[in-house]
This record gives C-alpha cells, structure tokens and sequence, in this order.
C-alpha cells in the first residue's frame, strides 16, 4: 500500500482554511449560513479549488457540492470524505471546513503522487449541516440517505421560503430526490476538529471516534395571561415564563444526574427561549423553549424526555398556565462508527507515530446519517480550550495537518482492502 501522507501539503491547507474564512458575513466573524448568498459565495470558492484539483464538480438533487476524482474502473464504488462549510452565526474557521478543505487536499496529493484508486472518490460539502433556518440539520446528508420527509421538505423559513424552495435555489432539485440517494459508497471518512477539551487536555493528538451521540430537539410551549406587572398580585399571576424557568432549571440538573450515573455520554441544553409580549412591565403571557438532548444511549434519552414531560407538566400546573405544547422537533438516533474503519484510522495515526484514543462525538455529523447507507468513521484533532461555534475557535496548522495525513493513510488502506 502507498502511504499517501508525504505529499500531504500543510501550508497549502492552511491557506486555503484561512483564504475561506475572509468570506463571511461583515461585523460577524466567522459566518457562512446555509441558504445565505455568503454560503453560496463560500460553495463558488470551493467549486473552483475542487476543479484546480481535477476533481470533476456537480451538484446533487439534494444540493451537495461534490468534487469526484474518477476510478481505473466507472463501475468502481466509491470512497467518500468530506464534511460542511456552513456555520453557526458567529461560528469558527474550522468547525465543518476543515474536513471539506482535508478532501480537497487529499485529491491534491493523490494527483501529485500520481495515484489512481481502485474507488471512485468524493470530496463531499454537505448541505446545511448546521440547524438551519428551517429548523433543521444535516439537510444534506439527509437527503443522499432518503431521511428527508416531504414535511421536512414543507418546513418554512422566517421569509416564506420553503425548504424544498430552498434547495432548489441551491442547485439541487427536491422534486427529484431519489436521485441523491446513494448505494455506492464503500466507506465514508470525515475529519472534524474536536469540539470539546479532552484531547488538548490529555494531550493527545489523534481522536478516533467509535460512536456519534443521538440528537432529539423538543419544542415546549407555555401559555398564561399577560397581566400588568406592578397591579397584579402575586397570588393571581398565570406567568409563563415562571414555568419555563422551572423547566429549564430541570433540564440541566436531570441532564447532570443522568450523566453521573455513567449513563454514557448526556447532555441537554435549553438555548432557545422566547418570551411574549417580551416587555418589563407585562406579565408574560407565552414562554417558548426549545431543549437539545444528546446521548450516546438511546434508553437514557427515553428516560430523560419522560422526566422532562413531566417536569414540565407540573410546572404548568404549579403556575396556573397551560402546557400548549411537548413536541420533538427532530430526532437521530446514536449511531455506531465502523470498526474496521476505525482500526485502520487508528493503525494511520500509529504509524505516523501519533498519539490516539478513543472517544465518543457529542456533536452530531453528517458521518451519522451517512452511516445509514455505508459504513463510516470520523478522526478528530485538538482544538483550543475546546472551544467551537465561536470566533475564538481555533486549531493548528499542525494538528490540522496530521488529521489530514491520518485520513489519507487511511483511504489509502481502504482502497487497498475492499
């Protein structure tokens, strides 16, 4: 097997991670929202460095950019990286961008090196993997996986648009989505920064992650009555907000026992809240929440909504509003990564003399939806103070340079084996 890793170029990757983030949205560093006319100017940049490679550039019905660098054979399968270039508002340089721009390089290198795969391979920009304005994520890898519903497809944004619109505007064709389901691809790779501290903090360089935690969204509605604040006695109060704070105290201490209880990987976070009329001196007559949960093990998500239902139940009670809504939003499941994968990700980074471990991801991927269909693995690397979806995100162009060598070593033995 040729080790791809030497013709890896760093400061050539480096570059091209800081050449993209200067396009981003002015006064919001660093910011390229799916559906935005930045993201487009983002996914032109990328279109024209993918065909500086030689990779062949469409756009798929489900309005992924994909770059293909063609087989010895057409009827080859496939061997696919990649990763998303939207941001959260206000997001970072690297988080998605990365594993997009470590594709890009690997096609570099493999015409450098003069080498051919026996696979078909993909440099893949997913769409709108972050949640969008839609309220909905990993639109994209949904639609290649046929996980995107025609009610996901009637989702509105705040101007109108519906999602189905949307992608289409994109470059895609939402009437034709089948045509972006695939059954060819034989294994998917994705590099990621970290998200979180525990490779810096061990100081540890390579992250080979064996699962991808389940990510559930719940919408929850309180209604009162919206009363003058300095007239009304406490006593006869209907304070939405009163029971949504209840409720979000709930989520985070529920959230710590469980996972305390070695429950796996558990999180949950309300950073949605809206409050109507929204004025000092009126009595809130709705509160809206919308909590995130995140585990590794589906029964401890189970166990969680229930207690929150019921939390948030009594808390209506206890306030004299109504509960007018408890609803999932959206909901993946945890999902496994490749072990044979994952073995030959990490035999990469030991004969690249790195340092790795094992973990779990908290964040979701769109690895996790590509795993419906193929089998697939993610590597992450350090980045500082764990700090992401922020403009103080930050990595180096080294660690950056050996997760795109761990990935390409790992192709390599890939295509080398199946």
């Amino acid at each position: 097997m040729q080790a791809l890793s030497p013709h890896i170029q760093p400061e050539r990757l480096w570059d091209d991670l800081m050449e993209l983030g200067t396009l981003t949205d002015p006064g919001q560093p660093y910011t390229r929202r799916s559906f935005s006319p930045r993201f487009l100017e983002g996914r032109e940049w990328l279109r024209h460095r993918f065909e500086q490679a030689g990779l062949a550039c469409r756009i798929d019905a489900a309005g992924n950019l994909i770059g293909r660098r063609g087989a010895q054979s057409p009827d080859a399968r496939t061997i696919m990286t990649g990763s998303h270039s939207d941001t959260v508002p206000g997001g970072g340089r690297f988080d998605g961008i990365l594993g997009v721009l470590a594709g890009l390089e690997i096609a570099r290198a493999m015409r450098d090196a003069g080498v051919t795969l026996a696979h078909h391979f993909e440099v893949t920009d997913f769409l709108a993997e972050e949640p969008s304005e839609f309220g909905l994520s990993c639109i994209g890898s949904r639609g290649m996986t046929d996980c995107l519903t025609p009610q996901h497809l009637a989702l509105q944004a705040p101007w109108g648009e519906t999602l189905a619109a949307a992608i289409d505007r994109m470059g895609g064709d939402a009437s034709r989505l089948s045509h972006a389901q695939r059954h060819d691809i034989a294994a998917f790779m994705e590099l990621h920064i970290e998200q979180g501290i525990v490779l810096e903090r061990e100081g540890t360089e390579i992250g080979i992650v064996e699962a991808i935690v389940g990510v559930t969204r719940i919408e929850v509605i309180f209604s009162g009555r919206a009363d003058h604040a300095g007239t009304t006695p406490m006593d006869c109060r209907c304070d939405a907000m009163v029971a949504a704070a209840g409720l979000i105290t709930a989520v985070s201490h529920l959230a710590r026992d469980a996972a305390r209880a070695g429950r796996g990987h558990v999180t949950a976070t309300c950073g949605i809240v809206e409050v109507l009329p929204n004025a000092s001196n009126v009595i809130p007559r709705q509160a809206r929440l919308v909590i995130d949960i995140r585990v590794s093990e589906r029964d401890a998500c189970e166990r969680l909504l229930a207690r929150l239902r019921a939390v948030a139940t009594e808390q209506a009670v206890a306030c004299d509003v109504t509960l007018a809504r408890f609803e999932i939003q959206s909901d993946s499941p945890p999902v496994a990564c490749s072990p044979v994968l994952a073995g030959r990700l990490e035999a990469a980074a030991g004969a690249l003399g790195l340092s790795s471990r094992r973990m779990v991801s908290g964040a979701g991927h769109d690895a996790a939806f590509i795993a419906r269909v193929a089998p697939s693995a993610m590597v992450f690397i350090p980045c500082r103070d764990g700090r992401s979806h922020d403009p103080e995100e930050w990595i180096t162009a080294h660690d950056a340079a050996n997760g795109t060598r761990v990935l390409a070593d790992a192709i390599m033995a890939t295509d080398a084996s199946s």
